[in-house]
């Protein structure tokens, strides 16, 4: 769970979704280039959508062990279109990945990666963590699907990960219904009902949003991880948010918005105009 590193340098990257030209224009800046053993933290969504999927995952796998990873809904997208068990969507651009030489070993890197990675007092997941989870068991939980990805039978588990239901999370859950609700949660959830409960319709930002009744996953009341800096992505239409205990990082890359990287220990930010937009 911690690095063995001592106090690393550690710069925190939102969603790049396939800009790879983005990604290495931002490796470049000076301010990255500062470090050359800085830790890259990848708040998951790496590719799709964007032109350049299969060269953005080889640029990290790269990398190597500078690159922290978590899983996004659109890597765990990738894997399941792999699998056989979901079709491509007219918007992806995953094909490139599918067809390549390497595509089986590229698949099984990505089923390495966690769905959470704690070090350093920060928690990185892709979209959010339920209230009722502390570090302790958002990490636990989130092994449990980690293990069954990189298990032998790893598209029996994926083909019953999609889904809405159960929205809430219960410690009586079992089986694929828990799993679903640990990768809703952790790869999905923006918006929830005042206990806790995950809603999946709303995507705009909170402030367009016209339900009375629902709030981001954040200010859930008695959330446990309140005092924890949680770093997710995710939410384009929430964007940059930089607060004590939060940093969004989801700044619309693929939408013709910038791509965000920021470093933990001062806050510096650095930001990448996308060239590229999705279709």
């Amino acid at each position: 769970m911690q690095n063995s590193t001592k106090n690393p340098t550690i710069w925190a990257i939102g969603d790049i979704q396939g800009c790879c030209d983005a990604l290495d224009e931002l490796l470049m800046t000076p301010e990255l280039q500062e470090d050359p053993n800085a830790q890259l933290w990848f708040a998951g969504d790496l590719i799709n959508r964007g032109p350049n999927s299969l060269k953005t995952l080889r640029t990290i796998m790269a990398l190597g062990s500078r690159a922290k990873c978590v899983l996004g809904n659109h890597d765990l997208h990738l894997l399941a279109v792999y699998a056989g068990i979901r079709r491509e969507n007219k918007s992806d651009t995953i094909d490139e990945i599918l067809l390549a030489p390497d595509a089986e070993e590229i698949i099984n890197w990505l089923r390495q990666q966690p769905l959470a990675y704690y070090d350093a007092d920060h928690l990185m997941v892709h979209a959010g963590v339920i209230a009722k989870w502390d570090v302790k068991k958002t990490l636990k939980l989130a092994e449990e699907v980690s293990s069954a990805l990189r298990s032998k039978n790893w598209q029996k588990y994926l083909a019953k990960m999609y889904g809405n239901e159960p929205n809430r999370w219960k410690e009586s859950l079992t089986g694929s219904k828990r799993r679903r609700v640990i990768i809703n949660a952790l790869t999905r959830m923006r918006m929830c009902f005042p206990d806790g409960s995950m809603e999946f319709g709303s995507k705009e930002a909170p402030s367009l949003n016209k339900s009375s009744n629902l709030m981001p996953w954040f200010e859930v009341p008695n959330r446990k991880t309140e005092k924890t800096t949680i770093i997710f992505g995710h939410w384009s239409t929430l964007g940059l948010l930089i607060r004590k205990h939060l940093l969004s990082l989801d700044t619309g890359c693929v939408w013709g918005g910038k791509l965000s990287a920021i470093r933990l220990h001062d806050r510096k930010l650095v930001q990448i105009d996308c060239k590229s937009r999705a279709k």
